[in-house]
This record gives structure tokens, C-alpha cells and sequence, in this order.
């Protein structure tokens, strides 16, 4: 992966429950579960603004999907200075999303490289793709 301006920053931590086992088995996510040091892994990404961009819980059980961690940093990366949206399983060098804010008149001149339009069953032109920026 390549290093793009700005920087995210990801932040993987575990979640220990309260000191008081009592109060931890009160709560209800945890009830049926048996006491045991780490609840949970977290993954945090911190924006340039130094805002929560994401947060990903695991639970103690599964192990934490570092492509996808990356996938999120490059979406974001990109997302941030063009004006798309990433879809579903999306990786680097796919389609994106032109954003719905986007009027009609300004699809030439933003995105060059065209845009085609998915058909759905309203008629509603709001599904346009294009090749990444």
C-alpha cells in the first residue's frame, strides 16, 4: 500500500471489563459468557482532523481483518479530496460513486475519465459510477 497525504492513524486496542465481576455479568451483552480478561478487540481510525473516522468492534474470539483496515484507510484517503463514495467490497483502482450532490452539468468536467448510470426500478438516475480518480 501506498503512503498518501494525509495520514490516518489506526489504533488497535483491548476492551477490559469492569473490575467488579458482578457489575460485568449485569450487563446484558456480556450474560452467558464466561469471565475472562480481554471482552473484545477494538480498532480505531483517527482522521488528520483528529476525529473518529471508524471503530470496529471484535469480539476476544476473531481476530481482526487487516485488509479491510487498509481498504477503509484508502477509502478514506481517497474520499476526502474527490467527490465520490466507495460501495460495497470495493478496493483500490475500482469503480466509485459519483456523490449524489453532484448536478449533472458537473459530471464532464469532474470526472473525465465518464460516468455510466446503473438502472434501477424507480427510473431515479442516482446510482452513476466511475472509473477512481
Amino acid at each position: 500500500m501506498q503512503l498518501k497525504s494525509p495520514l490516518y492513524h489506526a489504533l488497535c486496542c483491548i476492551m477490559l471489563p469492569p473490575k467488579d465481576k458482578e457489575r460485568s455479568y449485569s450487563l446484558p451483552i456480556v450474560v452467558g459468557i464466561p469471565y475472562n480478561r480481554a471482552r473484545a478487540l477494538e480498532v480505531f481510525i483517527i482522521g488528520p482532523d483528529k476525529k473518529l473516522k471508524l471503530s470496529i468492534l471484535y469480539p476476544a474470539t476473531t481476530g481482526r481483518n487487516f485488509s479491510e483496515i487498509l481498504r477503509v484507510v484508502d477509502s478514506l484517503q481517497l474520499t476526502m479530496n474527490k467527490k465520490v463514495a466507495t460501495p460495497v467490497n470495493w478496493t483500490e483502482g475500482g469503480d466509485c460513486m459519483v456523490l449524489p450532490t453532484i448536478k449533472q452539468e458537473e459530471l464532464a468536467t469532474l470526472f473525465p475519465k465518464g460516468v455510466t448510470v446503473k438502472e434501477v426500478p424507480s427510473g431515479i438516475s442516482y446510482l452513476r459510477f466511475t472509473p477512481q480518480p
